[in-house]
């Protein structure tokens, strides 16, 4: 079943084009691997499709529904269920690893600004939900731990793994994740490669920018090729390692992918 229509995206600035009639689709479960040289415009995809910037045309198809989200603001998109995470981290650095995630609960609580302030029973109720939810998380991510740390005391990798937790704790149908690997070293890179998996398990589809080819290869159910914001090929990954275009646009011949 399709989660995410992608429906022939336009955006452009100026007169340079960052995507052009892209189009493709995300079913279900799925993990799907978009990939490209820098500038391919990959991020600005994930911009559109979480609320951040608006194409110049296009439809962003999303859920069972078939509503289009293009022009809804990031929260309400995040309420719908779509959770990302960014290439250069995003957290808050002087709260601990707990209240980083907790931020990401917050999005289905239903106590307003007056509840909290006067501390009624159900906004007490809610917070210790909400704290529940929060270690659920990061012990799923593995950072149980690491629940009274500051954010910024944590590893490089603990942070990525941090960020995924606050974006799961949003309860998405479908994580974007931009460029999780970047920066880890060779173990943290598989552990994050399983995370991801086990991440599919909970029957979250996860759409993914990464350029570790282990990674896509590795973990991808399809994979779609972005160059000068124009889709060129799209497949398995077995078969995008073999098209002509995209190792002469991108992989070259002498990658290794095991």
């Amino acid at each position: 079943m399709r989660i995410l229509n992608i429906d022939r995206i336009t955006m452009k600035y100026g007169g340079l084009f960052a995507l052009k009639d892209v189009w493709f689709e995300v079913k279900n479960e799925e993990i799907v691997s978009l990939i490209g040289p820098n500038g391919a415009g990959k991020t600005t995809l994930f911009n559109i499709v979480s609320g951040i910037i608006r194409p110049n045309s296009g439809r962003i198809i999303f859920g069972q529904d078939g509503r289009d989200i293009v022009g809804l603001k990031p929260d309400r998109i995040t309420h719908l269920g779509i959770a990302r995470t960014f290439q250069n981290i995003r957290l808050f650095p002087n709260l601990t690893s707990l209240d980083n995630v907790k931020i990401g609960c917050h999005c289905r609580t239903k106590t307003n600004f007056l509840g909290a302030i006067l501390r009624t029973p159900s906004s007490v109720e809610e917070e210790q939900y909400i704290t529940q939810v929060g270690m659920k998380y990061l012990s799923f991510v593995g950072l149980q731990d690491a629940k009274d740390k500051l954010a910024s005391n944590l590893s490089y990798g603990d942070q990525r793994r941090l960020e995924i937790a606050r974006a799961l704790a949003t309860e998405p149908i479908l994580l974007l994740l931009d460029e999780p690997c970047a920066g880890m070293n060779p173990a943290e890179t598989k552990g994050l490669m399983r995370l991801i998996e086990r991440i599919r398990e909970q029957e979250i589809t996860i759409l993914l920018i990464e350029h570790d080819m282990k990674v896509v290869m590795g973990i991808s159910d399809r994979v779609v090729v972005l160059d000068y914001g124009i889709k060129i090929a799209e497949g398995k990954p077995e078969e995008i390692q073999k098209d002509k275009r995209v190792i002469e646009a991108y992989l070259g011949k002498d990658i290794d992918y095991a």
